[in-house]
């Protein structure tokens, strides 16, 4: 197929396919990462109804996730940059459904775990990381602003399903049940998986195309009195190379103090509303709050990332964020927590898009998966002990208080992490570094 076909058989002619993935990769995340990560405190309001586990023992759950994501982050980004995204979204979608179905039929507490194994593997092979190395090939100048449309999808995908899924598990009520509910979810993620990745296209260049809908480059001689046109050349990193700066154990560890708070909202924020007295329903019209603010800023977020020096954004947004988990500490009435909500979707909006997109300005698009798989390593080791240590400390001591001032000084260090890590630069004299830029990827 000649490049002309292949252009029109994307539907090319008028709109740059780049942005139909963006409308999918959000779709996808929705599906993956909601049910999994934003609805966690709900499942365990109703887990704890019905086993009447620990806190500690629910936030392990979410920690057991961090344990896949170390082991398996550089794996997936490996297997990401070999064989795509495409076939990576349909083997990890399956297998996230098949998770649901396991966790559907949890019974005791070592079920409840292996099934959220199960789940984290699918989500990982299929969701964020295969997402954010296709989004990062169709776009280079563009990339901030198109990870952020992204996430505003997979944000209204939450909007939808984070009080639809309260509703069915409340355990107050007799409706649906978090069983069923969670057998639904599975059976609804398998039967999409292949029509989702048939929509996937790994890289514009397979298809004649050059990342943010550029025109091609020109091709034949030149004309005459017309010098001939060179090709851009891309300076990547290889993953080695990468390594071996100070950005990269920056970027990397910023991003897990930064998503340690993260990690513990999603497992006890309904357990705390419950503390003080708020049912499961309204736990989920909190997190749609947050989750609403979060989708305007994951645009302004984007248009800030490429508009201005990234590092100093991040810090600004990661600064908010815990701001708003101090907020969080101390509140007690429904007026706090929906200030809290307003405050954390502003930074935790904000943050979301640059953190990715800061590892494509900085070590390029060749060997992006594998970058972003290894840079997962040092943050899940910090995200292993944020659920956990969270819900311990609240069983010791029988309040969350000092557990989210200690998230909330983690959270502000993350956010000085981000504003030390300078872009790194190569030369062309570094081995195997200079590749035009339609190789590139």
């Amino acid at each position: 197929m000649n490049r002309r076909n292949r252009r029109s058989s994307l539907g090319l002619d008028n709109v740059f396919y780049g942005w139909w993935l963006v409308g999918i990769s959000g779709f996808t995340m929705s599906v993956a990462t909601v049910p999994l990560f934003h609805a966690m405190s709900l499942w365990a309001v109703a887990l704890e109804y019905q086993f009447h586990w620990t806190r500690t023992q629910l936030g392990f759950a979410l920690a057991f996730t961090r344990v896949e994501g170390g082991v398996m982050g550089p794996v997936e980004g490996y297997l990401t940059d070999k064989v795509g995204t495409r076939r990576m979204v349909l083997v990890g979608l399956i297998i996230l459904g098949i998770g649901f179905l396991l966790f559907g039929r949890v019974q005791n507490l070592w079920m409840f775990y292996a099934a959220y194994m199960v789940m984290a593997l699918g989500q990982g092979l299929g969701s964020w990381l295969p997402m954010m190395t296709m989004l990062n090939h169709w776009f280079q100048r563009r990339r901030a602003i198109a990870i952020g449309w992204a996430n505003v999808g997979s944000r209204v995908g939450a909007l939808i399903l984070v009080p639809a899924i309260a509703w069915a598990v409340d355990p107050t009520a007799d409706r649906i049940g978090w069983s069923m509910t969670a057998t639904i979810i599975g059976v609804f993620i398998i039967i999409v998986a292949l029509p989702i990745s048939r929509l996937i296209r790994n890289r514009p260049q397979d298809y004649g195309l050059r990342p943010d809908g550029d025109p091609p480059e020109p091709v034949g001689q030149p004309r005459p009195g017309q010098d001939r046109p060179e090709k851009a050349v891309a300076l990547d990193f290889t993953a080695s190379q990468a390594l071996k700066t100070p950005a990269f154990w920056l970027i990397s560890f910023g991003h897990g103090f930064t998503s340690m708070v993260i990690l513990a909202i999603m497992a006890h924020l309904g357990l705390l509303m419950k503390d003080q007295g708020f049912e499961v329903q309204t736990t989920a019209w909190v997190v749609a709050a947050y989750t609403a603010v979060a989708m305007v800023f994951q645009l302004v977020g984007g248009y800030m990332g490429d508009r201005i020096p990234i590092r100093l954004a991040l810090f600004l947004f990661t600064s908010i964020q815990a701001g708003a988990v101090l907020l969080l500490t101390f509140s007690n009435s429904l007026a706090m927590f929906y200030a809290f909500a307003v405050l954390f979707g502003i930074g935790f909006g904000g943050r979301n898009p640059l953190t990715v997109a800061i590892r494509g300005d900085y070590f390029g698009r060749a060997s992006f998966g594998k970058i972003m798989g290894l840079s997962t390593v040092p943050m899940n080791l910090l995200l292993l002990i944020s659920a956990p240590m969270t819900g311990y400390m609240r069983d010791v001591q029988g309040n969350y208080t000092d557990a989210f001032l200690l998230l909330a000084a983690l959270n502000f260090l993350g956010g000085v992490l981000f504003l030390l890590a300078r872009k790194p630069q190569l030369t062309g004299t570094d081995t195997g570094v200079s590749e035009p830029v339609s190789q590139a990827a």
